[in-house]
């Protein structure tokens, strides 16, 4: 029996709105420990108790790498919608009627510009909470515009993966995105500009496949998992079981996959470090993380 789910909790629901009360505490997924909300933004989302990182929303991950806070959104062009006329348990056109509804945003991609320790730089992150942060067309026109931003003002380019993988209700046309990121990807290396790849929880599937491990420097939040196929899909077809810790950013850093592991309070200093060096920069560390507020 746990006091606080058990007796606090209830209570809470019972003398609050049932808006605020739902959202007044998070469960850390990995030790159930129960989380003040508002405690969580001053740990930027990182469980007290165990250290888990819980997944950010795409604003509060934007907000967290431009300095004080600021950046420009840069609108990306539009796709077909629904090309494959898709339909499982609901139409693919209601699924992002409704995600977009949930989230606030078009599709699970947001690119912006602006300065990341006094450096201007463009960021393209991916929205898990938008269908896993899947890679459909849109994420893809979305990584190509980040790469077209970036060439033509000479900026450094950021990516920051979030993702299920590819997605299904696209077919063949979101497997196509793989190879049109990893030529936007190359094109911005020919330009001599650094490719920044932050990999978060998760990291799989066809992102992981192309334009996420492509970096000139991957950097990975503590504990997220990094792979292609799941860890259960690839002890049934090899019928082993795998290492302690297999696809985790730790275990990747170790074989060789990845060049930086930290926590989310470090990330951005680490990030403006590497930015520095590939731009020859001097750049401005401790600039403010969130805005708590």
């Amino acid at each position: 029996m746990n006091w606080l789910t058990d007796f606090v909790r209830p209570k809470i629901k019972k003398t609050t709105p049932k808006e605020i009360a739902d959202n007044l505490w998070v469960k850390c997924p990995v030790c159930g420990q129960m989380l003040f909300s508002k405690e969580m933004k001053k740990t930027l989302y990182v469980c007290t108790k165990c250290g888990h990182h819980l997944r950010l929303y795409i604003d509060k991950r934007l907000k967290m790498l431009f300095d004080n806070g600021e950046y420009n959104e840069i609108a990306l062009p539009k796709t077909k919608e629904d090309p494959l006329k898709f339909r499982d348990s609901k139409k693919y056109t209601d699924r992002l009627k409704s995600y977009r509804k949930a989230t606030g945003n078009d599709d699970a991609i947001k690119v912006a510009q602006g300065e990341i320790g006094g450096i201007t730089c463009v960021v393209a992150a991916l929205d898990f909470s938008f269908m896993g942060g899947s890679m459909g067309m849109a994420v893809g026109e979305g990584i190509v515009k980040a790469a077209e931003m970036a060439m033509k003002g000479n900026y450094p380019l950021i990516t920051v993966a979030s993702s299920g993988g590819a997605r299904m209700q696209e077919g063949i046309l979101s497997l196509m995105q793989m190879a049109r990121t990893t030529a936007a990807i190359n094109m911005v290396k020919e330009k001599g500009l650094p490719f920044i790849s932050i990999l978060t929880d998760p990291t799989t599937g066809g992102v992981s496949a192309s334009f996420a491990m492509l970096g000139d420097i991957h950097i990975a939040e503590k504990g997220c998992v990094i792979g292609f196929a799941g860890a259960r899909v690839i002890e049934q077809t090899i019928r082993e079981k795998l290492p302690e810790g297999f696809q985790r950013a730790e275990y990747l850093k170790e074989h060789g996959m990845v060049d930086i592991v930290c926590t989310r309070d470090e990330l951005k200093n680490e990030l403006v470090k590497v930015i520095s060096i590939l731009t020859h920069n001097k750049p401005k560390l401790n600039t403010p993380l969130l805005d708590n507020k």
